[in-house]
């Protein structure tokens, strides 16, 4: 345990005098006294992207599964369906898709709420990544244990619920995590559409009080107040789940 303190402080330190001699060679004059003036543009900002990350989190798992299956279905409509899914959305940038979904879909279908657009685009994007994580996770289980599964007299909803679901549940967490992360830093191109999210609240601010990397510090600092909980809360998360198994 004191090894464990000693390794972190010395990382801590190490990383600190890297910064620490930047900030020293800049010979910048620091303004944290302007941020104040902006601080309920901050905190609408930062309430945004957390919601929108949210709920883009939920709308992403849910097209993932149904995607990964339709991937694996031996029907071929759904294959090829959740296949060119996959494929055109993982092989085009995301601010190509933002515009096109928002501009030409999202008009012709009469969706005008930009934060509502926001949130389904983003749940698409990140969801063709998470549906080859889980396809992935899906196929490393071994086929002899469904066999016994059958051989057992299992049902499909008792292989998935006693099987599938907790091994699967191991194995994708971590890649899922960091895509979530990742969905979360990605929001902040949602500014094209003019979303008020975290990063767009900033950029403003700092067109107003010119304190660029105050503000950018603070975006910094924003994004790692949601993303740190997340992988802490995974951590655990994979831990319980290595032992229960």
């Amino acid at each position: 345990m004191i090894r464990k303190i000693i390794s972190i402080l010395l990382v801590i330190a190490v990383l600190s005098s890297f910064f620490f001699y930047a900030v020293i060679k800049l010979d910048h004059r620091w303004q944290w006294h302007v941020l104040a003036d902006y601080r309920f543009k901050f905190l609408q900002g930062f309430v945004v992207t957390l919601l929108i990350s949210a709920f883009s989190l939920i709308g992403s798992l849910f097209l993932g599964i149904l995607a990964a299956l339709g991937r694996r279905s031996k029907v071929h409509f759904f294959h090829y369906l959740a296949s060119a899914y996959i494929e055109v959305i993982r092989g085009t940038p995301l601010l190509v898709q933002i515009l096109v979904f928002f501009y030409i879909i999202g008009t012709a279908y009469g969706l005008n709420n930009r934060y509502v657009m926001g949130v389904l685009i983003m749940s698409i994007f990140a969801g063709a990544y998470m549906a080859e994580i889980i396809r992935g996770g899906l196929e490393s289980i071994p086929s002899a244990q469904l066999e016994t599964a059958r051989s057992l007299c299992f049902t499909p909803a008792q292989t998935y619920r006693h099987i599938i679901i907790p091994q699967l549940s191991r194995i994708v967490l971590p890649p899922l995590t960091g895509q979530f992360a990742s969905l979360v830093k990605d929001s902040s191109l949602l500014s094209v559409i003019a979303v008020n999210e975290f990063a767009k609240n900033v950029t403003e601010a700092d067109s107003l009080n010119f304190a660029t990397f105050e503000n950018y510090f603070l975006l910094a600092v924003g994004y790692m107040l949601i993303t740190l909980p997340i992988s802490w809360l995974t951590k655990r998360l994979e831990r319980k789940m290595y032992y229960a198994n």
